[in-house]
């Protein structure tokens, strides 16, 4: 039953994505904001709302367990990233590589994408060092987690001040189709707007906590431990919109955007969420915890090398996904 449930949730969330996706490109389209801002921090921050609800869902309000709540939250943060680094980009190979070739060629605005990737690289190592201090040092986790939160509020004011530039070099966001509420005869009005952007988070929100009801039953009756469920099941349900989203986006060609999801929730979820673990959970360093930040911090710099050596191809992120593929094999083995 409760892998019946959970695929329910995911198909709520699916939905949610598309209605997300939808209004977000009318709310770009009418702000004159450039595709870099719409998906580095529109798009990535609202679709990372569920992995954001879920860890702390399970800190404050999971189980009677606290020793599993901590594992779920540390599984959920940790997974996020891991999931956004490998298997998504290699998502973006799956979906295009018929049309593109191995060898064909994406073409995002190269400078928000490597802004992305040099937060994430700063932010997550910084994160990742934070797990060797012990829990007496109460001090300097506070501020470690601090500096996270800095690092992501000095990102984001460098992401806005490029986007003007951006959307008169021809980068900026426009919308394809018409909304979905304008369909059910509502004006096309940035109210409108909104209330469909409400509607599609409280979907992803929604989805994402229900997801979580049934992650330490199947830990159970797997009989293994809820921090390696947390780290391979949880993130596929939490960053599940972050995939749909990109993968519309790049078969529609709008790769600034499908990219720009990526990294900038990358960036999101290697600052604000790790903050959210060094406080608030055991956050230390286990083998299995410690293999996957080496090979999220080994698939985010071989993207940064990819975008830096001439542009990024379908092969470079077929990389990524095939990295995910170690990680299950290295995991499980």
């Amino acid at each position: 039953m409760s892998f019946l449930f959970i695929l329910g949730m995911l198909l709520v969330i699916l939905a949610a994505s598309e209605i997300f996706v939808n209004a977000l490109e009318h709310l770009g389209e009418r702000l004159h904001i450039s595709e870099g801002v719409t998906g580095s921090l529109f798009a990535a921050v609202g679709t990372a709302l569920p992995e954001t609800i879920v860890p702390l869902i399970a800190v404050f309000a999971g189980t009677e367990n606290q020793t599993v709540n901590e594992e779920i939250g540390v599984g959920a943060i940790l997974g996020a990233p891991l999931m956004l680094a490998t298997l998504a980009m290699g998502l973006l190979a799956i979906a295009t590589v018929r049309d593109r070739g191995i060898r064909g060629a994406f073409k995002p605005e190269p400078s928000g994408i490597r802004r992305d990737l040099n937060f994430f690289l700063a932010a997550f190592t910084l994160a990742t060092l934070a797990m060797f201090i012990p829990h007496q040092a109460a001090a300097v986790r506070v501020a470690f987690s601090a500096g996270l939160v800095l690092v992501y509020f000095v990102y984001v004011m460098l992401t806005l001040r490029a986007s003007e530039k951006l959307v008169e070099d021809g980068h900026g966001t426009e919308a394809e189709k018409p909304m979905f509420l304008t369909r059910l005869g509502l004006p096309d009005a940035l109210p409108v707007i909104i209330l469909q952007i409400i509607i599609g988070v409280a979907l992803l929100v929604g989805g994402a906590k229900g997801f979580i009801l049934g992650v330490d039953e199947i830990a159970t009756s797997l009989g293994v431990s809820v921090l390696l469920v947390s780290l391979l099941i949880v993130p596929i349900a939490t960053e599940l919109p972050e995939k749909v989203n990109s993968v519309l986006w790049i078969r529609r060609r709008k790769d600034t955007l499908a990219f720009g999801n990526l990294t900038g929730a990358m960036v999101f979820q290697g600052t604000l969420l790790p903050a959210i673990g060094v406080l608030l959970t055991p956050w230390e360093p286990r083998a299995e915890v410690l293999s996957g930040v080496l090979i999220t911090l080994v698939a985010a710099l071989w993207l940064r090398y990819a975008i830096t050596g001439g542009g990024l191809r379908v092969w470079h992120v077929t990389i990524n996904g095939a990295l995910y593929v170690l990680y299950l094999a290295v995991t499980l083995s």
